[in-house]
């Protein structure tokens, strides 16, 4: 039956909602003081089934407990959204954890910056890392492609200074770099010095690998920590 008035279309909506489908999300794995995440979607604000986002991020690392010492970040993600890939990145900055990312895939566009911007970036063996200028989608008059060329640019030299903290080159280097588009294989980025080693197969996953110990087995899982979070804030 089609709806007939507003009240049936948001319930008609609402229904479509709950039902639509949505990514596996990541999970959080604790293993004595080091805690594993799992970046393995698009860079999204919106979140859900569009990706993984600097909220949902930091509702999982809040949750951490405080005796962890190491968030170790595994990362599989074709980039996305630079303000948020930012945001991820100062809230993982701000956790007085170390942080160790893992490339086990791809690190690419704005998930390359938040492997940089971790304390070690390792590339697991095979992995690529790609970096490039930001770019954007504009309607509008030329005034209003001149603008967004600035912002665009500008926010293209704010990422080049996270490449160039990470592999002691210049920030003109790394923008002439991320203007050429540049694609790295895992010894690439090391020799780039965007990472600082390729590790064996068997270091990309978490050092437990005997049967579950009683923590590891009772580690919430990400959308339980997400949910748990939503529920205090209400």
């Amino acid at each position: 039956m089609k709806p007939r008035n507003a009240a049936e279309v948001r319930a008609f909506l609402n229904r479509r909602a709950e039902h639509r489908p949505q990514n596996a999300l990541p999970t959080v794995r604790i293993d004595g003081t080091t805690a594993t995440l799992r970046l393995f979607d698009p860079i999204d604000s919106y979140g859900e089934w569009w990706g993984m986002s600097a909220k949902e991020l930091a509702a999982a690392v809040d949750e951490l407990p405080s005796h962890i010492a190491t968030i170790e970040l595994l990362i599989n993600s074709p980039g996305g959204d630079v303000f948020d890939g930012l945001a991820m990145v100062n809230v993982l900055r701000a956790h007085r954890a170390s942080t160790r990312a893992v490339v086990q895939g791809m690190a690419a566009s704005a998930a390359s910056f938040i492997a940089c911007a971790a304390d070690e970036c390792v590339m697991a063996p095979n992995s690529t890392m790609m970096i490039h200028d930001a770019w954007g989608v504009c309607v509008g008059n030329a005034d209003d492609m001149l603008a967004l060329g600035a912002v665009l640019d500008q926010a293209s030299g704010n990422l080049a200074e996270i490449y160039a903290a990470k592999s002691g080159k210049t920030v003109d280097e790394m923008r002439a770099a991320m203007k050429a588009e540049t694609w790295y294989t895992a010894d690439e980025a090391v020799a780039a010095g965007l990472a600082d080693s390729v590790s064996a197969a068997a270091d990309t996953t978490p050092a437990n690998s005997g049967p579950a110990q009683p923590q590891a087995a009772a580690a919430p899982s990400f959308l339980q920590i997400a949910t748990n979070a939503n529920r205090r804030r209400r």
